[in-house]
């Protein structure tokens, strides 16, 4: 009996420490997803299904150790100055954008119109490259660095139509109150788009992420068939018939299966 003790205690511990760490890391992803104003520990509490308190001591934890801050005025939570750190020090390691660009001039080059690559981001896909091609007419476009949320542009519809059926409600769930800013998209809307999306293979989705305009996405996936990234290129909507977009599909499946091919390497 009392080798049996010693044996499965660790089991418990770890099994204790794994559910820390995943709900550390799903706080970072909800601070982030409310970037720039920050979010409130009662928001944090009620995503992650915890009681105050203890939303409070994990927050406070992360927040000691830089990975969060807190402003004094607002009370609420924006990501930290170590997570910045840590980017920095692995971007000579993975830098998605250098190792991505290649095949995005190229997809541009073989289109003509404007490629995008989107970065998940929490509930928020960010675009890290834009690259136009050599039509002579361009579209208003995504600008570097911006977050949008899951499902409004091309590359945020492909991400989160290849997520699980389970966290593909909670992110609408939670984004739903943003996206009326996104030519009146709503959550019934988008779970349309979702679908279809799922049932066709690709996304495709116009006048949200910008006006008169429409894009075609894919996501690229990590080893373990996560989607942490997606392609997209968009045009306007004149010029995106349904007759081009399946042109432009098979160039764009070949450049995602590049970008996650380097990816492996």
């Amino acid at each position: 009996m009392k080798n049996a003790r010693s044996i499965s205690a660790p089991t418990t511990i770890d099994v204790h420490g794994a559910q820390t760490i995943s709900r550390a890391v799903r706080a970072l992803q909800i601070v982030a997803a409310h970037a720039p104003e920050g979010v409130r520990l009662v928001d944090v509490a009620r995503e992650l299904a915890l009681q105050r308190p203890t939303a409070h001591r994990l927050l406070k934890a992360l927040t000691i150790e830089g990975l969060l801050q807190q402003d004094d005025r607002s009370r609420r939570y924006t990501l930290g100055p170590l997570l910045f750190e840590l980017g920095i020090s692995a971007t000579h390691q993975f830098n998605l954008k250098e190792v991505c660009q290649p095949v995005c001039d190229w997809l541009a080059e073989q289109t003509g119109d404007t490629t995008f690559l989107f970065l998940r981001s929490g509930y928020d896909a960010v675009c890290i490259s834009r690259t136009q091609g050599p039509y002579p007419i361009q579209t208003p476009s995504v600008p570097l660095g911006s977050r949008q949320p899951l499902g409004v542009s091309a590359g945020g519809l492909a991400l989160l139509a290849a997520l699980p059926e389970a966290e593909i409600e909670t992110v609408i769930q939670a984004v739903a109150p943003r996206l009326g800013a996104y030519g009146d998209l709503d959550a019934d809307e988008l779970l349309e788009l979702v679908g279809l999306a799922r049932l066709s293979g690709y996304a495709v989705t116009g006048n949200h992420a910008a006006p008169g305009v429409r894009a075609i996405g894919l996501p690229i996936y990590n080893a373990v068939r996560s989607p942490i990234a997606a392609l997209a290129v968009a045009t306007t909507q004149a010029r995106m018939t349904d007759e081009r977009i399946h042109s432009i599909l098979p160039k764009l499946k070949t450049a995602a299966r590049e970008v996650t091919r380097l990816l492996r390497q």
